[in-house]
């Protein structure tokens, strides 16, 4: 038998928990690990839908690849590339030295780097976006949904991946 007293807070605790569980659902469990909390977010729409066969292990081959580049250099990287998610449908980028990549404008600066790189990729040459496409835009091809940035001290940004 309920009273009407129980009647009156029963909703109230389900509501908070359902709250409690949607939060909790939604953290990010990289921050605090991979990178601090994010300061800012942005979203971006990409060009282009992702292109067929743009699944997980195309998105880990792609990550395998930049990182083997960057190790075949004369010189140590400056980030560190790695995808996580169930689907590896986010990419982190960070960064492997103090005071290079603490600010949103020298992270820009990188993803303006990344872009002259994504620029002479057989992809954009052939698809004939070599000069309006950006790296967004190919992460967006290969699926990526989100993009952390962050200088691995105390700075994240975040950009999320918006489907046109």
């Amino acid at each position: 038998m309920t009273t009407p007293l129980c009647n009156y807070w029963r909703p109230i605790v389900l509501g908070v928990l359902l709250l409690v569980t949607h939060n909790a659902d939604s953290a990010d469990r990289h921050a605090g690990y991979y990178y601090p909390q994010p300061e800012s977010t942005e979203m971006v729409e990409t060009r282009g839908e992702p292109l067929p066969g743009s699944d997980r292990r195309r998105r880990i081959l792609f990550v395998t690849e930049m990182t083997r580049v960057a190790l075949g250099n004369p010189y140590p990287p400056d980030v560190a590339i790695f995808a996580k998610g169930a689907e590896a449908e986010k990419l982190i980028i960070t960064a492997l030295g103090s005071g290079r990549y603490d600010t949103l404008y020298r992270m820009r600066g990188l993803l303006a780097l990344l872009t002259a790189e994504a620029r002479q990729t057989p992809i954009f040459q052939d698809l004939q976006v070599e000069d309006v496409f950006t790296f967004l835009d190919l992460l967006g091809l290969l699926g990526f949904q989100q993009l952390t940035l962050t200088n691995g001290d105390n700075f994240a940004h975040r950009i999320e991946l918006d489907r046109p």
